[in-house]
């Protein structure tokens, strides 16, 4: 690829030099000359963008070579210009129109790369919070997509792993075994070593780019599902609808074309009752092999591979890592470090935490904790109750109200990325926090106690700008049974504790197969039939005490949904796999709900039924719907009286606002905030949306078909923020944008599509922060931006730094920052 890279360079490089030359020697065709060289620096980035994308995705090089074939003949073309005279009338009519035709040509190539652009984004999304995720070195399991086939990056330090990675290549690699299962306890490395067995240069070498990483889990997906990933990872069309029936055959098929090169499969952490997931997929073609991770042997499987605990050396490497940040002054006893990591060293998801635990603490903690240690010492064969025991132990020094956001991540399924902007919302309203900022602190605390992991995906990932729909939380498995547990007993009493009646929890967290329901169900409906009795009264339910409630189901749940009295629930979120998806019906007996976190890790966006049962809560303030398709917002046919925020991601919203009987206006009266991200059908923000006068900030980023805005978006009067960040198809900000004198903040960076600003940009009078980075396009300014007197931070590629030149004598307090000048906006692959 680097060879690829080299002559798409060279030839837009010459192309560049003879466009150079020919506006300097010969004015004969300057006309044709200026289009032609507008097209060929708006083509440039995009080049660059699709050789970041392919090198991503392990695509053909033919599409970058096709490019710089095409670009090299119009190199030529513009040489044998150079030779014409000025008095050569005669031949000026034949080279005109060849040059016309060249700039035609490249333009048909930037529709063609703006399609393969809108193509890839959501994979690309997918790939980059994979290489943000190694950032453990204990092993945890850092998917952080349903959807992901790639293999995460590797954290910075990885130490004790070189000779089981030599054991494996000999067992795998160079055998003919078909299937080997590495196991060992939960947290001691197992998928860190299967990441480094994955990024091994003689095993990438052998496997030639097919080598697929998925995540099974206690609860695994769908053999259906895997499959549908595995032909998403390579970029293929399914050749027919895959279900379970014929998912083996067409497995098959995707093996027999990737043949004759060998193929790696990689299921990670397998619990026992999954074996038959393994066995469909264990297929008997030559060269494929299938690496497992488990907790368990699973005999049935084939031989296993047991990870060794790590040696006292290798652990105080990597403890004093997590416990020392760097610049620290160390004032801890040798021996007292050296005996805690000797109790913990044989798990490093412990000896992680207990870092974490202690890191910049007194000494007095750290004997204390030594003290707790005892004398006998964890063991790889430790039990998993044991090491939710050991686990627990450091949740002591944790203040309340961190215990309280540590629990909370146990609402969301195991193995997959937490969106940072859910648990915004979560936390803003149960904890009455004013800013977002205020949670996204939480969770970098959280991260420095070794809690939990903050990926960011976006490009310039340490610019603030107060948007995170691009920030992630991983956490490992051990992790969140840990915060389950804390969250469904009561505190110690004796050093005793006791499982907390379901009825009187505060987190309600459920995680429903199939359809069926929880052993408890059945004794609540007893005591709800006897209350009734008791009391008179008929149909009366039980209530239950909780204030946060999770539900996940999987792909073969039917929402066959048992009814729950909900009265004190202020947060309810809902994970599924299904193509449809029913509200419950109790949902509108929540009359204190006021954040509704929705989100489906199926393939495909789903339908959402029985939306209209949210019309009846007058406290719900937060929504956030993740890969669901709406076909009209008007399908809840009551407004949402006091809905502040709608958040919308990866969601087909092509229809949501046609075919409104009411209008938006009237179904959102009291909207202040509306993201849309990733939602790759939106074609045209719809005018109506215009009228929610109370809004104050508009968030569409990655919409990669969206084209325009309408004129009417100067209605919005209140509007402080607009971020149209990486929407590529743009081609212009209306006029009537001068109108929004609250305008604080605007962000079109990777818009590539826009070629100018509108005359009356200057109006935007109250305008302080505005990000244009990677604009390729927009080659001028208009003479009003010398009015934006309230400008102070200016973002731009350095190139575009001298459009501003002329203007900053009177923009007298702004600063301006490039991505050459600003290590945090540094180039990323397309697409952050």
């Amino acid at each position: 690829m680097m060879i690829v890279d080299k002559v798409v360079e060279e030839a837009i490089s010459m192309i560049f030099e003879e466009l150079k030359d020919l506006r300097e020697k010969n004015s004969m065709f300057k006309p044709c000359l200026k289009k032609v060289r507008g097209t060929v620096q708006y083509l440039r980035p995009l080049i660059k963008e699709i050789q970041g994308l392919n090198k991503e995705l392990d695509l053909s090089e033919s599409e970058t070579l096709d490019f710089a074939s095409a670009i090299k003949s119009g190199a030529q073309l513009v040489r044998e210009c150079l030779k014409v005279r000025w008095y050569c009338i005669c031949v000026k009519a034949g080279y005109t129109e060849e040059l016309l035709e060249l700039d035609d040509s490249l333009q048909r190539f930037i529709q063609i790369l703006l399609v393969q652009s809108a193509r890839d984004v959501k994979r690309t999304l997918i790939i980059l919070q994979s290489q943000q995720a190694g950032v453990n070195g204990d092993g945890s399991n850092q998917s952080v997509s349903l959807l992901s086939c790639h293999v995460p990056a590797l954290p910075s330090l990885i130490v004790g792993l070189d000779e089981p990675l030599r054991e494996l290549k000999t067992r795998l690699v160079e055998s003919d075994r078909r299937v080997l299962v590495v196991t060992a306890a939960g947290g001691c490395g197992k998928t860190l070593l299967a990441q480094m067995f994955c990024h091994d240069n003689e095993v990438k070498a052998r496997f030639n780019g097919n080598i697929f990483f998925v995540p099974v889990s206690k609860t695994p997906p769908s053999l259906s599902l895997v499959v549908q990933k595995l032909y998403e990872h390579k970029g293929k069309d399914l050749p027919s609808s895959v279900n379970e029936a014929n998912a083996v055959d067409i497995f098959r098929q995707l093996l027999n074309q990737l043949g004759p090169d060998p193929t790696l499969l990689v299921l990670d952490d397998v619990w026992e009752g999954s074996e038959s997931l393994i066995q469909n997929l264990d297929l008997q073609i030559k060269d494929y092999k299938i690496l497992v991770t488990s907790r368990f042997e699973l005999p049935s499987i084939g031989p296993h591979y047991r990870l060794n605990p790590l040696n006292g050396k290798d652990a105080m490497t990597l403890f004093r890592q997590w416990a020392f940040l760097e610049g620290d002054n160390n004032h801890i006893a040798d021996d007292i470090v050296e005996k805690i990591v000797d109790y913990y060293k044989v798990i490093p998801l412990a000896l992680k935490i207990v870092a974490g635990s202690l890191r910049r603490r007194p000494e007095e903690v750290w004997q204390r904790r030594l003290k707790e240690c005892g004398s006998s010492r964890l063991s790889s064969k430790s039990s998993d109750n044991e090491l939710l025991s050991c686990l627990q132990s450091n949740l002591h020094e944790l203040k309340v109200i961190f215990k309280e956001y540590f629990m909370d991540l146990g609402l969301f399924p195991e193995d997959q990325r937490i969106p940072a902007a859910a648990l915004i919302d979560m936390w803003t309203e149960l904890y009455e926090l004013e800013e977002d900022s205020d949670a996204i602190a939480m969770l970098y605390d959280l991260t420095n106690r070794n809690l939990a992991n903050l990926l960011v995906t976006r490009k310039d990932v340490n610019e603030v700008d107060g948007y995170y729909s691009e920030h992630f939380v991983t956490q490992h498995d051990l992790l969140r049974e840990l915060a389950i547990y804390e969250s469904s007993h009561e505190p110690p009493v004796h050093g005793k504790r006791y499982e907390e009646p379901v009825e009187q929890r505060k987190r309600l967290i459920l995680d429903l197969k199939r359809d069926e329901h929880p052993n408890w169900c059945k004794e609540h409906k007893k005591q709800s039939v006897s209350l009734a009795c008791f009391q008179g009264k008929g149909n009366m339910k039980e209530p239950f005490y909780a204030h946060l409630v999770s539900i996940s189901t999987d792909e073969d749940f039917s929402s066959n949904w048992f009814d729950m009295q909900l009265p004190k629930a202020k947060v309810l979120v809902l994970n599924f796999r299904t193509k449809d998806y029913t509200l419950p019906e109790f949902v509108k007996n929540m009359k204190k709900l006021m954040v509704l976190i929705i989100t489906n890790y199926s393939f495909f966006p789903a339908e959402l039924r029985n939306f209209k049962l949210l019309g009846s809560l007058n406290n719900l303030k937060r929504i956030r719907l993740e890969r669901i398709s709406i076909p009209s917002l008007s399908m809840t046919r009551v407004p949402l009286k006091n809905l502040h925020k709608l958040s919308l991601f990866m969601c087909s919203i092509g229809k949501a606002f046609s075919n409104c009987s009411i209008p938006i206006s009237n179904l959102l009266p009291k909207l202040r905030e509306m993201n849309v991200d990733f939602c790759d059908d939106l074609v045209e923000l719809p005018a109506s949306l215009c009228n929610i006068i109370h809004l104050e900030k508009l968030n569409i980023t990655h919409c990669t078909k969206l084209t325009s805005l309408p004129e009417e978006i100067g209605k919005l009067e209140n509007l402080k923020e607009l971020r149209l960040r990486s929407c590529i198809s743009l081609l212009a900000l209306p006029d009537s944008i001068k109108n929004l004198r609250e305008l604080k903040f605007l962000d079109i960076s990777d818009c590539i599509s826009i070629q100018n600003l509108p005359e009356d940009f200057g109006g935007l009078c109250s305008l302080r922060k505005f990000n244009m980075r990677n604009c390729s396009r927009l080659e001028e300014l208009p003479s009003s931006v010398s009015g934006l007197g309230q400008l102070k931070d200016l973002i731009c590629d350095e190139e575009k730094i001298q459009l501003w030149e002329q203007y900053l004598p009177s923009l007298t307090n702004t600063v301006t920052r490039s991505a050459r000048d600003d290590p945090n906006l540094n180039w990323l692959p397309l697409f952050s």
